[in-house]
């Protein structure tokens, strides 16, 4: 049915999950994976503590390490469940636009993915990334809770 999945994470322990269930599930159907984060593009101007405390070289270093690991997550679930899988770190301000791109581009036909991860009180009930996924995207798209 499906045979190749794309994984969004954020690192969240609920993204966490999702890329667990997700490759689980990928290993069920025989399907191949591919993961995503996506990471803020480096701003002079920001709220992010983060940019503001370092020079845009740091800032690219520390995230580019950062977003390492949350695919080194997904690449050791999808290596202890013998699944095939590659990963995809992108820069962008829009993760939502960034995760519809891969699945295009890698001809995904399933997008598992968490109701929401870091951004607060806004993405309670359902993140606004995955919202903008789930509204967007033209192949099925499974959200974790």
């Amino acid at each position: 049915m499906f045979k190749h999945i794309l994984i969004p994470t954020d690192g969240s322990e609920l993204s966490e999950r999702a890329v667990l269930a997700g490759v689980s599930f990928a290993k069920e159907v025989g399907a191949q994976v591919t993961g995503i984060t996506a990471l803020p593009e480096f701003r002079t101007f920001t709220l992010d503590s983060d940019m503001i405390e370092m020079t845009e070289d740091e800032y690219l270093a520390a995230s580019e390490k950062r977003g390492a690991k949350y695919l080194a997550t997904i690449s050791a679930a999808a290596g202890a469940a013998g699944v095939p899988c590659s990963t995809v770190l992108a820069r962008t301000d829009r993760p939502y636009e960034a995760i519809l791109s891969a699945a295009r581009e890698r001809a995904c036909d399933l997008i598992i993915m968490a109701s929401h991860g870091r951004h607060g009180i806004g993405g309670v009930l359902l993140g606004s990334e995955t919202q903008k996924v789930l509204v967007q995207s033209a192949i099925p798209v499974l959200v974790y809770r």
